[in-house]
This record gives structure tokens, sequence and C-alpha cells, in this order.
């Protein structure tokens, strides 16, 4: 009970620390100190996380955030950056709903008329789904480490589950994960519905094709190439990372040595979790960075390969390349 009290109370001073949290989960990153303006967009920049995903954990000294120094740094130089709140385990569709809505609020708020979006692995979904629904408002949509034409992690956990009859026992005990999740962020855990079964259907080569027959925007033609860079008036761009194994001083990479392993390497080059040549969307910036999965957004508390380039460099210069576009 201490424990959680603690929790609550770190939660409940982020209004100290410049990162507000309303009511939809949305929040706004700001800075005291702007030191230039080359990430200054003319729209704001909203992120969508991933499966499991949260925005901050704790507080800005003792806490950790998924999107680790990217989002501050791109406000100390000038951005006008949010990062959205889904349900860490629901399907595409309903995790896209709760994204636009709070792409609405962000342009409500800010007076700006569109929106540039970035959305790591699931969150890939939510962002085109966003393009889909509400394409004359979107300027940019960039996907990271994406899982743009599903994972075969995904499918052979759903084959497991159904071949064994655990399916119902999984959602339960992942759903119940997820609500842990919101109450460590101090949300609403009722505001957020889980299904972890419909997630990991979302995320599969079967679901995320299913997907791809009605959000078209961006997804290329062939196995393995480059899709649009650009339509309906929205620019479109991917990169991700392709190495399992960065650091052997990361926890993580265990995890996604393990998934690679086990599923993840059949689809040929991956970041241990999607491959290479699923996370291709409109123009690839670049697909072989020398990052896992967590390393695209700087988890864990940005431990990565020690030659690998910084993602918060990375994020900073995609901010600055839709400055100069205009965007």
């Amino acid at each position: 009970m201490k424990f959680k009290s603690w929790i609550v109370a770190t939660i409940a001073g982020l209004s100290l620390l410049n990162m507000p949290l309303h009511a939809s989960g949305i929040a706004e990153y700001k800075s005291k100190l702007v030191i230039s303006n080359y990430a200054k967009t003319k729209y704001p920049i909203v992120f969508a996380h991933g499966m499991v995903g949260f925005d901050r954990i704790g507080t800005e000294t003792f806490g950790m955030d998924y999107w680790y120094q990217i989002l501050p740094d791109l406000t100390r130089h000038g951005g006008s950056v949010w990062a959205a709140q889904m349900s860490p385990f629901n399907s595409s569709e309903v995790r896209g709903e709760q994204y636009v809505e709070q792409l609405k609020e962000v342009m409500a708020i800010t007076g700006a008329q569109k929106v540039n979006l970035i959305g790591h692995s699931h969150g890939a979904h939510a962002v085109r789904y966003a393009a889909g629904v509400m394409p004359e408002k979107i300027a940019s949509v960039m996907t990271v480490g994406g899982a743009n034409k599903g994972t075969i992690v995904a499918s052979d956990v759903l084959k497991v589950a159904n071949s064994t009859g655990s399916s119902n026992l999984l959602n339960v005990l992942i759903s119940s994960f997820g609500k842990v999740i919101l109450w460590a962020q101090g949300l609403d855990t009722n505001a957020y519905p889980h299904d972890a079964m419909a997630a990991g259907l979302s995320t599969s080569i079967e679901g995320t094709a299913e997907f791809n027959k009605t959000f078209t925007l961006g997804i290329p033609k062939n196995e393995c190439g480059e899709g649009q860079y650009s339509e309906n008036g929205i620019m479109l761009y991917s990169m991700s990372g392709s190495q399992p194994v960065t650091n052997t001083l990361d926890p993580s990479d265990l995890a996604m040595k393990a998934l690679d392993f086990l599923s993840a390497s059949k689809a040929g080059k991956n970041d241990g979790i999607v491959s290479v040549c699923s996370s291709h969307f409109g123009k690839t910036i670049r697909d072989d960075y020398p990052w896992n999965h967590l390393d695209e957004v700087n988890l864990l508390f940005g431990v990565k390969g020690m030659f690998a380039p910084d993602p918060v460099d990375v994020y900073r210069q995609h901010a600055n390349r839709l400055k100069l576009q205009g965007l």
C-alpha cells in the first residue's frame, strides 16, 4: 500500500515537471530552457506508443519514459510534442480510435490545423489508422519499428494459445498486466479497455493483412520494397533497427534474443520482434540502425550499443526534416 501511495504521489507531481496529464491521457512536453528552433515544426508532433506501452512511470528524476529523453530534447529545440496514451493491449482499431480522439484534443489546445504522427511498433497501426480516417488533418506519418505487415512473433503466440486452449487465461493475465501499467501512471484503468488476444491478432501477419486491406496508405506493393513517399498530401516515412542484441549490459537484450531465436528470425533480419521488411512504410529513411526493438525508442534508459547512433539525435533530425518541408 505504501508503494502504491508513493507511485500516485509521484504521478501527481508531474504537473510540477512541465508534463501535465490530461483527462484523456495525452501529455504535453514543455521545457523552460529552449536552446534552438531546430525542431520547431509548423505542426505539433504526436507520439503513439506500442503494445505494453506507456508515457512515463514515476517522476522525471526517478522514473522511466517510454520515449526516453526524446520528447524533452525536441522541446528544448523548439518542438511542440505530445505523447498519447492508448490501451497497452487492444486491437489496432480500438487503439486507433483512442489515438484519434487525442489528436483532436491536441489540435483543439494548440489551434493547429494538422499534426505530425510518429508511431512505434503497434503504434504504427495507430498512426496509420489516424491517417486513414482523418487524412485532411495529417501532415506526416513516421513508423518506427512498425509491424506494418505483422510479426511472426504474434502469429506464433496465437497458434500456441489456440492449440493449447490457453487463450482465455492468457487474455486475463496479460490484460491485467495492462491495467497495472495504467495504474502506475495514475490513469483510470477503466478508461482504457484491454483485450490481449485482439492485440495479438492485430499484430500478427494474418491480422495485419486484414488491417492493410483498409489502411493501404504507405504500404509497399512488394514484399520488401518501399511505399509511396507521399499520398493524399501526407508525407510518409519509416525507420527501424535490425539487431536483436546490441549491449550485453541491457537486460532487454536477452528477451530480444530469445524472441529472435524462437520466432522473429524466420522472417529474416529483425530488431528482435519486427522484421526489417515488415517495418517498411513510405520512404525508408534507414532500416539497418544497430538497435533492437526497445533501442528504437531509447529504452531502457538509453542503454544501447557503444557505437550506435543516439536515437535522441535521430528523432531531432527527423523533426528538422519536417520543419524544412514546412510541416
